[in-house]
């Protein structure tokens, strides 16, 4: 069965540790070339995701996308994602499909021009904030709880104009609901997962899951350990509440998967990297019927994005 991963941060990793091996090695990532063939991952989404000591630096966004292109997408295996047709080419073809997405506004320092520079070297979805805030809106992890700046409600209208993809995956509950009033559009939780189960502030309310579905969009449930449980340690069988949640919230074409492996310090129980899916299938196939097992782990997000990027 394939899998679609809507976030990891192997880019990150490869942005601090150049000696960092993603075709061939397993020290150091959880995501490897060599995993996500194990896996049959079929479509993975790679985020742009600065540290913070340098999240206001555009260049780093640049130096990114250049690993981006020479270590990941010069592997014969490996198609990046661009339009509607790229997907299908990739789906045909048996290789893996990369995306690339920007978490976190803060490295364009309000430039537009940088968001459209970034649209057109292949970025098709735009992560608002990362926890804290930024000149666009504010993070989940801000105090005030504020929402989007005037700046930002131009960012959002960009956004919309050029067809990115808006993911609410850290953005503070005040800029989700503006962000849903503004936009208009469907937006995404590239890796989130749902309060009622484990109440994080990290992870989405009823309300919020329920406007997401309502719209249209797709929930990427994470494996962060904090956001999957409160208890620890934390196994697999713990995500089964946050899919029960949202299929009970109606959400049961919206449910995808968003793994933040390489993001993480911490990992599932059996969930340790990108080759352990088999795992999660089973166990999936234990609990639901086969036809929503393929919607949770890949179609959801290949219709959302067959019908979202661009021609």
């Amino acid at each position: 069965m394939k899998i679609f991963d809507a976030h990891c941060d192997v880019l990150s990793k490869l942005l601090e540790n150049p000696n960092l091996d993603f075709a061939h090695g397993k020290e150091g990532l959880d995501v490897t070339l060599e995993r996500m063939l194990e896996s049959g991952i079929g479509v993975q989404n790679f985020a742009v995701y600065l540290p913070e000591r340098w999240s206001g630096e555009f260049k780093y966004v640049l130096e990114s996308i250049d690993l981006f292109n020479e270590r990941i997408l010069i592997e014969p295996q490996m198609r990046f994602i661009r339009t509607k047709n790229d997907l299908r080419i990739a789906s045909a073809e048996g290789r893996i499909g990369a995306l690339l997405s920007l978490e976190g506004v803060d490295s364009l320092n309000g430039n537009l021009a940088y968001l459209r520079i970034l649209y057109h070297l292949g970025v098709r979805s735009v992560g608002i904030t990362w926890n804290r805030a930024n000149w666009a809106a504010d993070g989940v992890l801000e105090p005030r709880g504020g929402g989007f700046t005037a700046r930002g409600e131009e960012l959002i209208m960009e956004c919309n104009r050029l067809g990115l993809i808006m993911d609410v995956s850290h953005l503070s509950e005040k800029g989700f609901w503006e962000l849903v009033e503004a936009s208009g559009k469907p937006v995404i939780a590239s890796h989130s997962n749902a309060s009622a189960i484990s109440p994080r502030l990290r992870n989405l309310t009823d309300a919020q899951i329920g406007s997401v579905i309502h719209n249209g969009g797709v929930i990427g449930i994470t494996f962060v350990p904090p956001f999957v449980s409160v208890e620890e340690p934390v196994s697999m069988d713990k995500i089964l509440l946050h899919i029960d949640h949202i299929c009970s919230l109606g959400g049961s074409r919206h449910i995808g998967l968003g793994s933040d492996f390489d993001g993480i310090q911490q990992w599932i129980v059996g969930l340790e990297h990108a080759g352990h899916y088999d795992r999660l299938v089973n166990l999936l196939l234990k609990h639901y019927r086969e036809d929503d097992v393929e919607l949770f782990v890949y179609g959801n997000w290949f219709r959302f994005y067959m019908e979202h990027l661009p021609d």
